[in-house]
């Protein structure tokens, strides 16, 4: 008898260092969060342009250094508070692993594990160590995530296990002969398991905004101070009588408002915010953009049990057949046996009794038939799916008889097993002279919250599909007691081949029984491929492959360890009803993210077009950096923190960078006429400069905050609140002689007032207009998104 590792044998590993730890980031690093909000080419870009003003002295307009320093230090702690909040998390639902030491048998953490630790191993479990297997029953791998291939490895004696790798069938014992970094899944890829990248339609848009803006930034910023340099008496008189310090403030004025700094940093909090209020529901969030995936899922898969049902399963009854001594004995075997699932633990309420002798061999249960067996001296005995044991056939009545009984049973929304008992194989097939001796039935409770959250799913048209290992019959029933309009399950084992007529049976059916592991990849891949955004949940090993496969797999916290392992997100508490939360959530954060990038962007377009169309007049900058700073304070930066963390339960629609550029490209183009035409009647009414660059701040600021107005609609009492706070602002900026003498405001006259009322007048007519059509072009992507889901 095998008893493993003696606690002084285990000390002694310990304390030469030969132990299993091993340092995996379940989030972004402390450097790398840092890194990601600082060390940027745009905070290069605003860290270029505030030296420069402290050099030649002009620190009062360098007030937008504080802003980026600000930005970068929030964007940091938020998104720390953030890791921290799921570090913990995932801390006390880390993996733990199973070994034999002293001839006792315990669960420790992984990192625990020692060199030539004896280590347990049974379906569902996932590889702690590299490790040779000493002693097998049937073990089969899924090394999958390490080698890409899909078909599980059947392992013997002295075969290799390596860490990663799952254990889909049977159980044994394997010696530890690697650890920590230098086993082979660490080894082959440290960033495996640690913060990674998912399809992010927010960050890809973003990225390519901000891609656009630095390949334009340098010719522009060249463009404006040629004219800034000639709008001073040209470059020799600029350079020798110092005005060319003007020159370079208006120049850098341009440059700093091009760059959408606050957009990054309202994406990374919008993020971090999603994923931290999702982890006080009990959701662990492993990636933060998995928040924003979450708002695209128009089709969600799920397992039935564990998700539909409880998971507790209960023995109902037997459905005896023919007698056949010793069958109450061989489920009592059954039921006490280390790898035993739910349903065969179930047996040791009603069997107790076991066998006076033990078996000579047996054949561990697979996801992939559907029946495991156990050899005594009087025979086999075969315990799994009726139709999967003893498949009808049209000439044999008896089976006929049996199909039927068991169909009529699983159409109440029993699980039913057969018992059957026949001359032992070697080939792990089930015997050619196999009769049945019992049918088994089993129920499971359903979960209270499944019907609402089925029908949260319905009004907000995500398609649903139950995909389940079980009878179809049972599984259709329990899809009925949910709501779920499903007269029978489609059998798997009718599943096409070609994945065009697969489309159309996963189109005409909602309930799928027998379905294996690869079946169920299978089946989210081809949903995946005609275009839908699917979410997959489950809780066995059987889930794993298709939560990998899917946009946003969804574990149970009660689940295996490799499904947790490649999951985006895990239930902790087990709870079916969070995924309303859950998805809401995600549209919270994409649909906020979207106002908010309209007011950013809008910002980069006026800001662009102001410096070309400045720049090709040659006409004298009408801002000075302070003066943008309080502007884009009062209308984009401050009221951007609340809008992007407000409720916002709008349905996600594709094409999020062409609907906001619709947007923000015209209103810049309306403020930048407006600006221009200003600057040019009042450079011809001999406006002096100072009050030139009053009035333009204060259009600026009245245009800014309308748009603001455009773009919280509809105005709630709140928004209300923040955008009369902004305009109280403004009047205190312009009014108090403190911020008037620092900001360089001066006193309208009154051709002056009259010309910024009107230009501010015309240009919020154009902004309206904008508005207006944007809502059109919002409505057509919303009809055709609707037409497309139609037609899938």
């Amino acid at each position: 008898m095998r008893t493993g590792l003696s606690a002084t044998e285990v000390a002694e590993r310990v304390a030469a260092g030969r132990t299993n730890a091993f340092t995996q980031e379940t989030s972004r690093s402390v450097w790398s969060i840092v890194r990601a909000n600082v060390l940027t080419l745009f905070n290069g870009i605003i860290l270029a342009c505030f030296l420069v003003l402290l050099a030649i002295g002009r620190w009062q307009d360098a007030l937008f250094g504080f802003s980026a320093i600000a930005n970068a230090v929030i964007g940091s702690v938020q998104e720390f508070r953030a890791k921290r909040s799921l570090d913990r998390l995932a801390l006390l639902n880390s993996p733990s692993a199973r070994v034999l030491r002293d001839g006792v048998e315990a669960d420790i953490e992984v990192g625990d594990v020692v060199m030539d630790d004896l280590i347990v191993l049974r379906a569902g479990d996932q590889v702690p160590a590299d490790a040779l297997v000493v002693e097998t029953h049937g073990l089969q791998v899924d090394e999958s995530m390490l080698t890409g291939e899909s078909d599980a490895v059947e392992k013997s004696v002295d075969d290799r296990v390596l860490s990663g790798s799952t254990f889909v069938a049977g159980e044994g014992c394997a010696v530890v002969d690697r650890v920590g970094a230098d086993s082979f899944a660490n080894s082959l890829s440290t960033e495996a398991k640690r913060f990674s990248l998912i399809a992010s339609e927010l960050r890809s848009s973003i990225n390519r905004v901000l891609k656009w803006v630095t390949w334009i930034v340098g010719p522009v910023a060249l463009l404006v101070l040629n004219a800034q340099m000639n709008a001073v008496g040209g470059w020799s008189d600029a350079t020798s009588s110092g005005a060319w310090r003007d020159a370079a403030t208006a120049t850098i004025a341009a440059i700093v408002a091009m760059v959408p700094l606050g957009l990054v940093l309202m994406t990374s909090i919008s993020f971090a915010a999603g994923a931290v209020k999702l982890a006080r529901k009990q959701v662990l969030v492993q990636e933060l953009p998995a928040v924003e995936a979450l708002a695209r899922v128009d089709l969600i898969c799920l397992d039935k049990t564990g998700t539909l049902t409880q998971g507790d399963i209960v023995f109902d009854a037997v459905h005896p057949i023919r007698e056949q001594a010793g069958w109450e004995r061989v489920l009592a075997w059954y039921g006490v046996q280390s790898d035993a699932n739910a349903t065969a633990r179930s047996l040791t309420a009603r069997f107790t009794d076991q066998p006076e002798v033990a078996p000579t061999d047996r054949i561990a249960f697979s996801s992939a038939r559907k029946w495991s067996a156990v050899v005594f001296p009087d025979g086999m005995w075969i315990l799994g799916g009726p139709e999967m044991v003893f498949p009808a056939t049209t000439d044999d009545a008896g089976r006929r008889e049996l199909a039927a009984e068991a169909e009529r049973l699983a159409a109440t929304g029993r699980r039913t097993l057969v018992l059957a008992h026949g001359t032992p194989t070697t080939d792990e097939t089930v015997p050619h002279d196999a009769v049945p001796v019992a049918l088994l039935t089993f129920r499971e409770d359903i979960r209270p919250d499944a019907a609402e959250t089925l029908a949260y799913f319905a009004a907000q048209e995500v398609g649903v599909r139950i995909i389940s290992g079980d009878n179809p019959q049972t599984v259709a029933a329990i899809a009925r007691d949910v709501g779920l309009d499903a007269p029978s399950g489609f059998d798997a084992r009718n599943l096409p081949d070609d994945d065009d007529a697969l489309l159309r049976v996963l189109d005409e059916h909602l309930v799928f029984g027998r379905v294996t592991p690869d079946q169920k990849r299978r089946i989210v891949v081809a949903l995946r491929r005609a275009g839908h955004t699917v979410a997959m949940t489950g809780d066995g090993v059987n889930d794993a492959l298709a939560i990998k496969e899917a946009d946003i797999g969804i574990a149970m916290n009660s689940g295996a360890a490799a499904t947790k392992a490649v999951a985006r997100l895990i239930l902790l508490d087990g709870r079916f009803s969070h995924l309303p939360s859950v998805v809401a959530e995600g549209r919270q954060v994409i649909a906020n993210i979207e106002r908010v990038s309209m007011l950013f962007l809008t910002k980069t377009a006026y800001a662009t077009f102001l410096a070309i169309v400045f720049g090709i007049l040659m006409l004298p900058f009408p801002f000075l950096p302070r003066q943008l700073s309080i502007s884009d304070g009062l209308t984009i930066g401050l009221p951007a923190f609340f809008l992007a963390l407000l409720p916002n339960a709008q349905r996600y629609i594709p094409g999020f960078l062409r609907r906001s550029l619709s947007f923000a490209v015209p209103a810049g183009l309306a403020v930048t006429l407006g600006i221009t035409a200003y600057a040019r009647l009042a450079a011809g009414l001999g406006v002096p400069e100072a009050e030139v660059r009053t009035g333009s701040t204060l259009i600026l600021t009245l245009i800014g905050l309308w748009i603001l107005v455009v773009l919280s609609r509809p105005v709630t009492r709140f928004k209300g609140a923040v955008i009369g706070v902004m305009m109280v602002a403004l009047v205190v900026v312009y009014t108090v002689p403190i911020a008037r003498d620092f900001l360089q405001f001066v006193d309208l006259t009154l051709p002056t007032a009259l010309l910024v009322l009107g230009t501010s007048l015309v240009s919020i007519a154009l902004i309206e207009i904008v508005r207006f059509a944007h809502r059109r072009i919002a409505r057509r992507d919303e009809e055709r998104m609707v037409a497309q889901r139609a037609a899938k």
